[in-house]
């Protein structure tokens, strides 16, 4: 395409003011302003065709394969040219508003038979997969009136990754529970296990029923039997991704907490020795990610979930519990990240949880909204008339009674659950999992 560029109207503006301008011009004034305008156009517009093609011009965008939500990275365009001469050269980029670029455009002056880089920032605001499919390029012509512009296709694929926001968490956690194993006494009791570790003398701090009595006698002195937690079971996490986890706590979608865990929870499961994995659900399966204690297990449950966008329709558990169920049917600790809305509970959950709680030890989490807790109480109503706050705090009494009703039933069915607000639901859940292995239940 032949673009006039602003050197030509900036042209075309002059010469029409000069003959305004002239006192003594004999010839039509208007008429010869048009026709001048005219003559620049085409002057310019041949001065973009015969200048150089941009496929002399090669284009080159380079930036990390995977950004995480928040930090920067470096976007950078390589221009290598094989024209004879010096080319004035605009670009324009299809950086998504998102990504928060410091520049998607810019303009330079690539040597003959050269190359020129150029480097932008960029901060994303929002996780998911950016696809970049091409570059829009003008090159001036040799007079610089008029330009020739080309769609460059230039494919790459930018994923932007959740932060992960607890691993300091994470790491404080994993700690502990190795703490919990040598035995030592830590805020929550001493650690227990059922898999058989070692023998060894008595000391003052074992428990009197460790005692082995027949290695005693064969040794002559008091011997204990020591035990650690079970490795190498099994965690799988069923991520709702519905309708009701696309609500608001604190301002973020309840799955973007829903996720957070996910990832402490994988980090600190794979550490301990035990295989984790992922099952990401609304409607259909969006991703299983089977249970591993590789290394790089909390990188692929990151992938599998970068990209996950809730969908506004209800959720089938059912079929999420029956595919986890067809794949991985080894007893298993079964974590699902839901909401509890009564009226999805009852009409979806509740049906279908017997599927799992036959063989399968279950654990609900959930994020709390502390905004609905704090209308309850009476609190946060300053934004309102008296009247609207009435209404507001019956209904968030309600809205919480109900919640209350819901966990009660999960509970009498045999389900653990961690109901917490959005910082403490990582932590909270976490430490149910620790209980759990440490008391030999997992």
């Amino acid at each position: 395409m032949l673009v006039p560029t602003p050197r030509a109207a900036l042209l075309a503006a002059l010469l029409g003011v000069s003959f305004l301008a002239y006192p003594g011009a004999e010839l039509p004034v208007w008429p010869t302003v048009a026709a001048v305008t005219g003559l620049v156009v085409v002057l310019a517009l041949l001065d973009g065709a015969v200048g150089t093609s941009p496929r002399q011009l090669v284009v080159r965008r380079e930036h990390p394969p995977v950004v995480v939500l928040g930090q920067s990275a470096t976007v950078r365009w390589q221009l290598r040219s094989s024209a004879r001469r010096d080319l004035r050269v605009s670009c324009a980029d299809e950086l998504a508003p998102s990504l928060r670029p410091a520049g998607r455009r810019f303009r330079v002056k690539v040597p003959a038979g050269g190359a020129i880089s150029v480097d932008t920032s960029v901060r994303p605001i929002r996780r998911g997969r950016f696809e970049l499919s091409e570059l829009t390029l003008r090159i001036d012509g040799r007079l610089g009136l008029g330009s020739r512009q080309r769609a460059v296709p230039l494919s790459t694929v930018l994923r932007v990754h959740p932060p992960f926001r607890r691993r300091d968490e994470a790491e404080l956690a994993i700690r502990r529970a190795r703490v919990m194993e040598l035995g030592s006494r830590t805020a929550r009791g001493l650690g227990g296990g059922t898999e058989f570790e070692q023998l060894r003398e008595y000391g003052p701090d074992d428990e009197f029923r460790r005692i082995d009595w027949t290695a005693t006698a064969r040794a002559g002195r008091a011997i204990v039997r020591t035990y650690r937690a079970e490795r190498n079971q099994r965690v799988l996490i069923l991520l709702d991704n519905g309708r009701t986890m696309a609500g608001r706590v604190d301002g973020v979608p309840r799955v973007e907490h829903a996720i957070d865990a996910a990832m402490m929870l994988t980090a600190v499961a794979t550490r301990l020795g035990d295989r984790c994995g992922l099952v990401a659900f609304d409607r259909e399966v969006r991703a299983v990610v089977p249970p591993s204690q590789r290394p790089s297990q909390l990188a692929t449950v990151t992938e599998a979930m970068f990209d996950l966008e809730p969908e506004l329709a209800e959720s089938d558990y059912a079929g999420a519990f029956a595919e986890a169920l067809a794949r991985f049917r080894r007893r298993s600790m079964l974590v699902l990240l839901t909401d509890l809305v009564d009226h999805a509970v009852e009409e979806s959950l509740l049906p279908a949880l017997p599927l799992i709680t036959r063989t399968h030890l279950v654990v609900v989490g959930a994020v709390r909204d502390p905004q609905v807790a704090r209308w309850a109480g009476g609190e946060d109503h300053d934004d309102v008339d008296d009247e609207t706050a009435v209404y507001r705090q019956a209904s968030a009494v309600m809205s919480d009674n109900a919640r209350r009703r819901t966990v009660a039933r999960l509970r009498g069915m045999g389900v653990t659950v961690i109901d917490e607000p959005s910082d403490r639901l990582p932590g909270a859940l976490t430490d149910a999992y620790l209980e759990l292995k440490g008391t030999g239940r997992l």
